[in-house]
């Protein structure tokens, strides 16, 4: 029999923080109509006239922050997991890790599985939280690869996680050196989306964005929401630390344009709890598994010196999964579809 084959897919990152490598980063990422949903031409206009152009030198410059002797945390980080992972898994399986932007691709990394006689091939995207611009077009994108080959196995997709027991009890435990009791306000801060997106996704047709609070529970109607999802793990989180409900703040971070996205934004939230003289912020970004330009500088660098700005002391980052054995316990569980 073949191996089983495990195909793990993050964003991706530049190859490299040169203005060059950034700039075909972000035109394929941007580029995807799934993550600036609007007509083509609009989004060819929008991308490469306007945001690509200008944003390329500006992102360049905050990845040379991040970049260290092993390159891009992100990538450098999904290898060690990808290795773990083969490691625990042993020669029945056939581990593969790609970034859905740049390099390891999906296609080169389904291609590796297909010359290796795989005998299925499970998918994991590596977004706790279900979105149409980060899971959706990962699947697309599997999809539009695999159905193009005379010969396509077995196939199985992880649709979320946000809910993952693990990965849980690893954010809990990453937290706990910080002591999270003695912090003023604890923040969930989740990637944004705009409210378009959300919107969509909303089969129910009467649902989102038009009830109070709508996000606070999750539901059978609401729960493929994003913000939903994005409620349920920080609730998940702040219990497993024993956090009232009052003590923490769901929040949304990376708006891009001037549309409405999902909120409340976190420079809103840090804004409102400085001028209610909160001081030290305990920050977790649990829509991400490995620490990324997002956890490393946005968080750590830019929010903390606008809180300081406002009055504040200290906004101190929960750092990400990375390589904590428990959440490379979770990710062998997904593979095995456990």
């Amino acid at each position: 029999m073949g191996k089983k084959g495990i195909l793990f897919v993050n964003l991706g990152t530049p190859d490299s923080p040169e203005v060059g490598d950034v700039r075909k980063y972000l035109d394929e990422f941007l580029m995807d109509e799934r993550v600036i949903d609007i007509n083509a031409f609009n989004r060819t206009l929008l991308v490469k006239g306007i945001i690509v152009p200008f944003r390329s030198p500006k992102t360049a410059k905050l990845y040379k922050e991040i970049w260290d002797e092993n390159g891009s945390p992100l990538l450098y980080f999904s290898k060690v997991q990808t290795a773990l992972v083969q490691e625990e898994l042993g020669d029945e399986y056939h581990v593969e890790l790609a970034m859905r932007y740049q390099t390891p691709s999906i296609k080169s990394a389904l291609e590796n599985m297909k010359a290796g006689l795989v005998e299925s091939i499970r998918v994991v995207p590596l977004f706790p939280q279900y979105a149409s611009a980060s899971t959706g077009s990962v699947i697309q994108k599997v999809m539009e690869i695999v159905s193009k080959w005379q010969t396509i196995p077995e196939i199985s997709f992880v649709n979320s996680f946000h809910d993952n027991k693990l990965m849980i009890e690893t954010f809990a435990d990453k937290a706990k050196r910080y002591q999270p009791e003695t912090y003023d306000q604890i923040l969930f801060s989740f990637h944004g989306l705009p409210e378009r997106q959300l919107i969509k996704c909303d089969h129910s047709g009467h649902h989102c964005l038009k009830k109070d609070n709508c996000c606070a529970t999750l539901t059978d109607v609401n729960k493929y929401c994003y913000s939903a999802q994005c409620h349920d793990t920080a609730r998940l989180i702040a219990e497993e630390l024993n956090i009232p409900a009052d003590k923490y703040s769901v929040c949304f971070q990376s708006r891009l344009g001037k549309e409405p996205w999902v909120q409340p934004y976190t420079t809103d939230v840090l804004k409102d709890l400085a001028a209610r003289g909160k001081k030290r912020l305990l920050v977790f970004c649990p829509a991400f598994v490995a620490d990324c330009l997002e956890t490393l500088y946005e968080v750590s660098v830019e929010y903390h010196e606008e809180f300081k700005a406002l009055g504040g002391e200290e906004v101190q980052l929960v750092a990400s999964l990375n390589d904590h054995p428990k959440w490379i316990e979770a990710m062998v569980a997904m593979a095995k579809n456990n």
